[in-house]
C-alpha cells in the first residue's frame, strides 16, 4: 500500500492512497482521522511515525483485506500531499554507491560503504521549493529511499532487510562547493530544504524487488539522470549492517542508498540547480517527487 501524510481543511494527518484493487475508490484517500477508518487504523494516532512503530506492512496487509467505509475516503485531488515522513529522526546517506556514477567519475569503488548523516530537518515534501541562497554549486541526487521500521544496532546483513517497511524517493539536495571546502559532507549535506522526500512510502510487502528499478531525474523535462538500481554497489542490507554497527537506527530514520551518475557536474558544462527551475524525480512503482527551485530569502 501507499501511505501518506497530508493536509485537508488545515489539519495534517497520516493516510494511505488506494491503488486499482479498490475499484471506484482508486486514487482515494483513507483518512485516517476519521472515526470510520480500518480497524487495523482505530488504535493508533493519525501520524506516520506511530503507523511506522506499528509496522506497515502489518497495517498494508490488513487494508488489503478490509472494505473502508466510503465516509472516511478523500479524493486524492482534494487534498496536499507532505512529505511521507514530515520529520524522520535523521537520514543516513550512501556516498559512491552506484557502480555507474563511479565510472563517470573515474573514481574508484570504495572497499566499505561511505556514510553520512543528514538532518530530518532538510525534509520537505512533493511540491515543497528548494530554496538556494546564491553563490553555490548544488547538484540535484535521485535515490531510493528505504525506512526503517523497526529499531537497529549491530545488525547483521542476513537480517537487515526485516527492518525495512517500506520504500520511496528522496532528493539529496547536495551543495557540492561545501562539501569540496570541508573536505566532509556536514554542511553541504545539511542545508534547508534539501531533502525532498515522497510523495508516499511504498511498504515493503508491495516491493517485490528493490535492486530492479528505473530511476530517473529530469531538471526542467531534461532528463540528467536515467538509471536503475541495479547499479547499486552496496545493496541495502549491507548499508544497513554497516550503518548500525556505527549508530543506531530507529524507527522513522530513512536510508538514502545513494544516487547513479548524472549529477550536475557529470554535465558539460555542469547542470547547477537554478532558481526558476523545476525538479523530478521518477522511480519505478515509487511515483514522481516534483519540487521547484526557488531563491532563498535573505
Amino acid at each position: 500500500m501507499r501511505f501518506v501524510t497530508f493536509v485537508s481543511e488545515g489539519r495534517a494527518r497520516a493516510g494511505v492512497l488506494l491503488d486499482d484493487r479498490f475499484g471506484q475508490y482508486a486514487n482515494h484517500l483513507i483518512d485516517g482521522a476519521h472515526p470510520r477508518r480500518p480497524r487495523a487504523l482505530q488504535a493508533l494516532e493519525p501520524t506516520m511515525r506511530a503507523w511506522v512503530e506499528a509496522c506497515l506492512v502489518e497495517l498494508s496487509l490488513a487494508i488489503k483485506q478490509s472494505s473502508p467505509a466510503p465516509e472516511c475516503l478523500i479524493p486524492q485531488n482534494a487534498v496536499r500531499l507532505l512529505a511521507p515522513i514530515p520529520r524522520p529522526g535523521k537520514i543516513v546517506g550512501a556516498a559512491f554507491n552506484y557502480k555507474d556514477g563511479l565510472a563517470v567519475s573515474n573514481r574508484p569503488a570504495p572497499e566499505e560503504p561511505v556514510i553520512f548523516v543528514k538532518s530530518g530537518c532538510t525534509v520537505v515534501g512533493p511540491e515543497d521549493p528548494i530554496a538556494l541562497p546564491p553563490g553555490h554549486e548544488v547538484t540535484y541526487e535521485a535515490e531510493l529511499a528505504a525506512i526503517i521500521g523497526k529499531p537497529a544496532a549491530l545488525v547483521k546483513e542476513d537480517e537487515a532487510m526485516a527492518h525495512v517497511c517500506g520504500f520511496a524517493a528522496f532528493n539529496d539536495v547536495s551543495f557540492t562547493n561545501l562539501v569540496r571546502e570541508d573536505g566532509c559532507f556536514v554542511r553541504g549535506k545539511n542545508q534547508p530544504t534539501s531533502g525532498p522526500f515522497g510523495p508516499w512510502i511504498v511498504s515493503a510487502d508491495d516491493m517485490h524487488d528493490p535492486y530492479a528499478l528505473a530511476i530517473r531525474l529530469a531538471v526542467n523535462g531534461r532528463t540528467l539522470q536515467d538509471s536503475t538500481t541495479a547499479e547499486m554497489l552496496f545493496r541495502i542490507d549491507s548499508l544497513i549492517a554497516y550503518a548500525s554497527a556505527r549508530i543506531p537506527l530507529d524507527c522513522g530514520d530513512v536510508i538514502a542508498t545513494g544516487t547513479p551518475a548524472g549529477v550536475a557536474i557529470n554535465h558539460q558544462p555542469p547542470a547547477w540547480l537554478k532558481p526558476g527551475q523545476r525538479v523530478s524525480i521518477n522511480i519505478e512503482f515509487l511515483g514522481e517527487l516534483s519540487n521547484p527551485v526557488v531563491e532563498a530569502q535573505q
